[in-house]
Parts: C-alpha cells; sequence; structure tokens
C-alpha cells in the first residue's frame, strides 16, 4: 500500500476506461476516496459502482467543484488523464487544434487554477498528468495530439517547478502504445509506432504508484523512452533523422 493515498480525496478525469479507468481502480484498491469523472454518464458510473467510487459525470474542465464536494470539501490528488487523440498534419482543421489544445492542456490549466489555492493553502496536493511519450518525443501522423502534449508536459513541469517547496507534487505520465479504444483510434501510423511494444493500462497504474513510491516526476512506463528522450536532447539531427525514417515507412505503407 501507497500511504501517500490512503484515504486521500481522488479524482480522476476520463476514466470511464482505459488509462483513466486503471488509475481509479488502483486508487479505489490503495485505500483512497475516487471520484470517476468521464463524458460519458454511463461509463463513469459503471467504474464508480465496481469500485465503490463517486461518478461525476461531464467535461474534465468543470468538475472540480462538483468533485470536491463529493469528496466532503477536499481533492487530495486529481489526476489529468482526459485526453483526445488528434491525428493529421498542419492542415488539420482549426476546430481540430482547437478541441485538443482545450483538452490535452487548457483543461490541466483550468483544473489547477481551482485546485491550487487550496493546495497551497494546505500545503500539500498532488497533480497527476497523463502526458504521453508523444509529448516528450513526438508522434507521426498526428501533430495536433503532439503538439498539445508537448504543452501538457511543459505545464506539468511548470507546476512541479513553480509549486514543490510549498508543497504540491506532481507527476507526468509518459506511456507510449497502451491496449486502449485510444490507440486504436491511431490508425496505421500507431500499428506502425505504438502497438508492437503496446502495454496494459494496468501496467501504468503501476507505474504510476511506483513513482508514487519514489516521489518522481516523470512516470515513463515504457523504459525506453528514456533512452530515445536523451537521444532527442543530445542529438536532434540523429533523433529526426531515425523519426523521418519512420515517416517515410509509413508513407511507403500507405
Amino acid at each position: 500500500m501507497v500511504e501517500a493515498v490512503q484515504d486521500a480525496g481522488v479524482v480522476v478525469t476520463g476514466a470511464g476506461g482505459g488509462i483513466g479507468a486503471a488509475l481509479a481502480r488502483r486508487f479505489a484498491a490503495e485505500g483512497a476516496r475516487v471520484v470517476v469523472n468521464d463524458l460519458d454518464a454511463d461509463r463513469a458510473r459503471a467504474v464508480a459502482d465496481e469500485i465503490g467510487g463517486i461518478a461525476v459525470p461531464g467535461d474534465a474542465s468543470t468538475i472540480v467543484e462538483q468533485a470536491r464536494e463529493a469528496l466532503g470539501g477536499t481533492v487530495d490528488v486529481y489526476c489529468a488523464n482526459a485526453g483526445v487523440a488528434s491525428g493529421g498534419s498542419e492542415s488539420a482543421e482549426e476546430a481540430v487544434w482547437a478541441l485538443a489544445w482545450d483538452v490535452n492542456v487548457m483543461a490541466h490549466v483550468r483544473a489547477a487554477h481551482a485546485l491550487l489555492p487550496d493546495w497551497l493553502e494546505r500545503g500539500q496536493g498532488r497533480f497527476v498528468s497523463t502526458v504521453s511519450a508523444a509529448g516528450l518525443l513526438t508522434m507521426i501522423g498526428a501533430a495536433p495530439y503532439s503538439v498539445t502534449k508537448h504543452g501538457a508536459y511543459a505545464f506539468a513541469e511548470w507546476l512541479s517547478l513553480t509549486y514543490r517547496h510549498r508543497g504540491v507534487k506532481v507527476h507526468a505520465i509518459c506511456p507510449q502504445g497502451v491496449r486502449t479504444d485510444m490507440l486504436d483510434a491511431t490508425g496505421s501510423a500507431g500499428d506502425l509506432v505504438l502497438k508492437p511494444t503496446a502495454i496494459e493500462p494496468q501496467d501504468v497504474a503501476d507505474a504510476l504508484f511506483k513513482g508514487i513510491a519514489e516521489d518522481r516526476f516523470l512516470i515513463l512506463p515504457h523504459p525506453e523512452a528514456a533512452a530515445y528522450y536523451q537521444l532527442r536532447a543530445g542529438d536532434p539531427d540523429r533523433w529526426l533523422s531515425n523519426m523521418n525514417h519512420l515517416q517515410q515507412k509509413w508513407e511507403a505503407a500507405e
């Protein structure tokens, strides 16, 4: 058991399935009181009923106050997990870019804005951001997703460096492929890059709890992502060349 989350009031957005549902189940198993959020009310209620949690359906950007009330007045852990896997290039419609920005970045900003006053007053709080390895690296065929996940990572990093001395702990989860509906939606690019090494949602939850126990910011459920991240920083041209080879391989197969 991870002592830091026992009896904690936890919110998990996008928890009707996939990574979010796995996180909600794990927090509940560790003794937390869990609010399950999802746009799909039926899916949110199904997971909440399964784990003895509380369903708070709706837009992840708007549910902090309702979740706080459901938890008796205090949110201790907020998992900003809801996301959209928007594919396309620079020519994707502006509505696609706007939705990716709103869900993948601004929902995190809005949640932090609502949570931080109480956390800073109490001197404690935990913000968990489900980012994706695309936020550290990139993803072929998915410019809106890659760009906004970089934004999500940057915001999590900023929160951590700004407030860690005031008791706010931040974790950025950056998996590669995870066997979820979102992975299926990535199409042939996901088949090429992500599916061969895809893991289960529960593996992501396990990695998060290991990171919480070790008080780590960056959570890498795929350890090999660390080497890619180091290559990207240390030799960006080599890394870009490798990624371009993947791009060409994908184009040839289309």
